[in-house]
Order: C-alpha cells, then structure tokens, then sequence
C-alpha cells in the first residue's frame, strides 16, 4: 500500500519535553482502558503506533506480551535495546509498510489519529496488519475535550502545546465510526464511544477471522 503523507511530523511525543502531570494521567487512563479490554496479553504479539519517544504506555506490557513493535518518527536507546521489542522510526503510513500482513495480534494507537492528515491511509494498514480475529484499540481526543486539551495547554501551560498546534481535528464517535470503516473495519466489528468523562472516544475494532464475512 503505497502513499504519499502530508503528515511531515519530525519530532515524537516527550523527545524534547518530560511528561507534563496531566500527560502522565492521560496515558495512566489510557493503560487502564486497555487492560479492560485485553483478558490476558499472554503471547500476544503487540504493537504501538505512535508510541512516543519513550513508548511509556505500551512499556507498561512488555512483561506480558511476546514481542512489542513500537513506531514512531523517533524513539529512545534505551526502548531500542529492549529485547522483545522491534523498532521501526519513521513517519505514518510509510513507516508501516515494513510490517508483513497479518503479522500481529492486537494494536494500540493512542491518541495519534488527530495528528494526521489522511488517518484512513494508517487504518488500512491496521486491518491489513492484523491477524483475523485480532484487534486495534485506538484512543483519540473528542470534541468536547478540544476545549479542555486547548485550555491547558494554551491557559494554564499544563500540556505541551505544540502538541495541541498538530492537532488536524477531533472525533466523536460519529465521527471516527466511518473513518474506521474507511479503513476496512466491519460495521459489526466496531465498537466505539466516549470516555475519559466524554474527553476522548475509544474504538474497539476487531478484524473478522477467516470464512467470517
């Protein structure tokens, strides 16, 4: 799947700046929703894309999982060295085109899809990624949280707010429903709403297995 990115995105998140008290809450809130979901990360073969430079969510698992797979347009030596982990540096949905098909059992994509330009393009290598039966958990922020994320950012200097100037749009449920379809989800595989007191929306959206159509 060749395309050209507009998304010109140079930096990752906390390369230049520590996580700020309200970053690490929101990647706490982040961990925990995806434990609710996953029974047992046992064996899996996991992926983080747009990990962050330090990938602090998804290390929060590496004791679990089978192997890790971080991308992002940088990311840290230490993460690197870790020896279930596989690293790929560079800019979506480019970077994802060195992953073999059906190659992963679950994906986390936190709080990633706002920063780009064409998001589709990165969820079709999503379902293509994935094993049948696999699953994408993917957190963006929401409409309602626009307007929290900006004031702390831009007001109280408690989120870094270049982050927030990166930002292309938000998403409801209403509208990251059909972006997931776009992406070659089944509207019966998808299953998507708010939390984080309506600040974010979460999908949860599973790749239909074999002979499953």
């Amino acid at each position: 799947m060749k395309a050209v990115s507009r998304d010109l995105r140079n930096r990752a998140y906390g390369q230049e700046n520590a996580l700020t008290a309200v970053d690490r809450l929101g990647v706490r809130l982040s961990a925990r929703r995806v434990r609710k979901v996953v029974d047992s990360f046992s064996g899996l073969r996991m992926a983080d894309i747009g990990c962050g430079y330090h990938a602090t969510l998804s290390r929060s698992f590496l004791n679990e999982v089978a192997s890790l797979l971080l991308v992002d347009v940088a990311l840290s030596d230490e993460v690197k060295r870790v020896k279930n982990v596989h690293a790929i540096e560079g800019t979506l949905p480019q970077a994802l085109e060195e992953v073999d098909d059906a190659a992963l059992d679950l994906i986390v994509c936190n709080s990633v899809l706002e920063h780009l330009w064409e998001p589709a393009i990165t969820l079709g290598h999503f379902t293509r990624m994935l094993k049948p039966g696999g699953t994408a958990l993917i957190n963006v922020p929401s409409w309602r949280g626009k307007r929290f994320l900006e004031f702390s950012a831009f007001r109280l200097g408690l989120s870094p707010a270049e982050e927030m100037q990166d930002h292309k749009t938000y998403y409801d449920p209403r509208d990251l429903w059909p972006l997931l379809v776009r992406g070659g989800f089944r509207p019966s595989d998808i299953r998507c709403f708010t939390h984080k007191l309506g600040l974010n929306t979460f999908a949860i959206c599973h790749k239909a297995r074999r002979g499953n159509t």
